[in-house]
């Protein structure tokens, strides 16, 4: 990402963001909530699986961005959209052969992407 985003750049990001984020901030804030949200993902340097997962933490950012007015983005927001964006679509790419309930559709949730929707 640049330093400074263009307004044409800026325009992109929100929109790629919200074309990748297809869940609500409240349905979002719902799955964060299961204990199925906060098992799965990376949990730090020493993989001890200790504390929240990085995808974990990117929703709950996620929640904020989605209640936020696009005027009111900065452009730490749209660095992080624009890695929400990037996640999405890397991880729609391993789809696995049985994904419903595994843990690369919880992943995906976390980062506010719902598979099953259409």
């Amino acid at each position: 990402m640049p330093d400074t985003i263009d307004a044409d750049e800026r325009r992109e990001i929100v929109n790629d963001f919200h074309d990748a984020v297809n869940m609500t901030a409240s349905q979002l804030e719902k799955w964060l909530d299961t204990p199925e949200s906060k098992e799965v993902g990376w949990k730090g340097e020493d993989g001890d699986g200790h504390g929240e997962s990085v995808g974990h933490k990117s929703g709950r950012r996620i929640v904020k961005l989605l209640h936020k007015k696009q005027a009111d983005l900065t452009d730490d927001d749209l660095a992080h959209m624009h890695k929400v964006v990037g996640y999405v679509h890397r991880h729609l790419a391993q789809k696995p052969a049985h994904p419903a309930g595994s843990a690369w559709e919880a992943s995906l949730k976390n980062w506010g992407h719902d598979p099953a929707k259409k």
